[in-house]
């Protein structure tokens, strides 16, 4: 019912408001370069980012973490450098065939892909082996700043355990979801200090130090989204766990249904 949707896009952008002031700019994604964030995007799936940084890291000191580095490596050598991150054999494949893509449809050039309109990169993207929509949708987020929210697991649980839609909904449906509500949050921002992702409040939930991405001029619509992503991993990762939740700690725990 359309009153059941306006509603539940007024709470996903309550839930902004209150996490933007609880711990403000998340600095969402952490990287030096568009590239930088395609790898981490590959080498997060199924593992914590702190095992991630240990791969990036032996590229970093390899001086291959970029696309001439990973077209050249050869891929025993790859698959060594980004062991830490797991699943090392596959994601080092992955990684050569985003490569091949990005060369044989647009001659190597990141800005090249990311000029195309957001739903037929997007459909590229997907139909890439070992990149599913969360990942497409980091890709296109972060890398490329494109409008998209990124769903993740964290997402799903924190609007099952406050009622807003179960923890079984379709990733579109959820992205549709969020799309519709925080697109009014991007146009009151706009023209304001946060859309360049400078602006520092108190440093909290899932916020990383300033890099050369995360503070990249944006569009309004796509830092809200950069934002409301990060805030929600904050939430996930230090109060709505999966077991043993921290309701009472939340800076969203005045909007749980027991409460209201």
């Amino acid at each position: 019912m359309p009153g059941q949707n306006e509603e539940k896009e007024r709470q996903i952008r309550n839930y902004y408001d209150a996490l933007y002031r609880a711990w403000g700019a998340q600095h969402w994604w952490p990287a030096q370069s568009r590239f930088e964030v395609i790898v981490g995007a590959y080498l997060t799936q199924n593992t914590a980012w702190t095992n991630v940084e240990k791969a990036m890291a032996n590229l970093r000191a390899a001086r291959l973490l970029s696309v001439a580095g990973i077209r050249r490596v050869p891929l025993a050598r790859l698959q060594r450098f980004i062991r830490p991150a797991g699943y090392f054999r596959q994601k080092a494949q992955r990684l050569k065939l985003f490569v091949r893509f990005l060369d044989r449809r647009y001659r190597g050039s990141l800005p090249r892909m990311f000029a195309q309109p957001t739903g037929e990169l997007r459909e590229e993207l997907l139909a890439l082996n070992g990149i599913g929509p969360e990942t497409a949708d980091s890709i296109l987020l972060y890398a490329g700043n494109h409008p998209v929210f990124v769903v993740d697991a964290y997402t799903r649980r924190i609007l099952a355990r406050h009622e807003i839609l179960p923890e079984d909904a379709s990733y579109g449906q959820i992205r549709e979801l969020f799309d519709r509500a925080l697109a009014p949050v991007g146009e009151s921002v706009a023209g304001s200090e946060r859309v360049s992702g400078q602006l520092e409040k108190k440093v909290g939930g899932a916020a990383h130090p300033p890099s050369a991405m995360s503070t990249v001029q944006r569009t309004a619509l796509v830092q809200v989204y950069n934002e409301m992503h990060g805030l929600i991993v904050g939430v996930g990762k230090n109060y709505c766990r999966k077991s043993q939740a921290r309701c009472d700690d939340c800076p969203l725990r005045e909007f749980l249904p027991s409460r209201m």
